[in-house]
């Protein structure tokens, strides 16, 4: 089963929300991860259970990013608001930056998310290429 993080900032919450219900038969069989009102949102919206984090400005953010450290999420949706300053700005950067980090597909805005739902590669068993950071996470380990 397929493991999706949604998060949305204000200004884009209502987008991410009409975006899933264009494409609610993908979600059904999907676990859904996400941040605060987003997530009671999308739970309302596509009728299914979603597991919901503390807001971003709250911690959300982080804890979306811990499970991607985790290899516990196969993809990131992040409508986030490029025209409104956000007090969370470094934990938005620093989710987008573990998503990337560990290989992950992340969708920022609608059009990204359309074509990734309709990406072949989504109906087969992609196996994403996990990096091995052995020796970044060594490299001061033989100095000492």
């Amino acid at each position: 089963m397929k493991t999706i993080a949604l998060v949305a900032h204000d200004g884009k919450k209502q987008d991410l929300l009409d975006w899933v219900k264009t494409h609610a038969d993908f979600f059904a069989d999907k676990a859904l991860y996400a941040t605060g009102t987003t997530g009671s949102l999308l739970a309302a919206t596509l009728g299914k259970s979603v597991h919901c984090f503390a807001s971003g400005p709250l911690g959300g953010d982080q804890q979306i990013g811990a499970l991607i450290a985790e290899q516990q999420v196969d993809w990131l949706v992040f409508f986030w608001d490029p025209l409104s300053s956000q007090p969370h700005d470094p934990d938005v950067k620093a989710l987008i930056r573990l998503a990337v980090v560990w290989n992950i597909p992340v969708a920022c805005n609608r059009a990204t998310a359309d074509f990734i739902v309709h990406s072949t590669l989504l109906q087969q068993d992609y196996q994403r290429d996990v990096p091995d950071f052995n020796l970044y996470q060594n490299r001061f380990k033989s100095k000492g």
